[in-house]
């Protein structure tokens, strides 16, 4: 299976996974998320990006719909970040990595 292709089989497992285990199916209750992000998330940099100690805040800040659950538009829109999140820190930590054969401000454009 190719890179991309396995990313979101995995997003849709691990969602479907956590939501199903207890609270409505196909949702993630305040439980399951923080499972999800205690679990799922082992990378020091990205866990610092969403507190699991807190998890009141994450809820709020991803239950865009107010009904106490974060369905999987809600559950993308956190991957989402947190990817964001991971690729800021890839490019500090790396300078803005060259492309071959380009300028860096033609491979820093290309990468934004």
């Amino acid at each position: 299976m190719a890179r991309l292709e396995q990313v979101i089989t995995n997003i849709v497992e691990i969602f479907l996974e956590y939501a199903d285990d207890s609270g409505s199916k196909r949702q993630l209750n305040k439980e399951e998320l923080k499972k999800v992000l205690e679990l799922e998330i082992q990378s020091p940099e990205l866990k610092g990006k969403i507190n699991a100690g807190d998890i009141g805040d994450a809820m709020e800040m991803l239950d865009k719909n107010h009904d106490g659950e974060v369905n999987f538009r809600e559950f993308c829109q956190c991957v989402s970040v947190l990817a964001r999140c991971y690729y800021q820190l890839q490019k500090k930590n790396k300078g803005g990595k060259r492309s071959k054969g380009k300028s860096k401000e033609q491979a820093e454009e290309q990468s934004d």
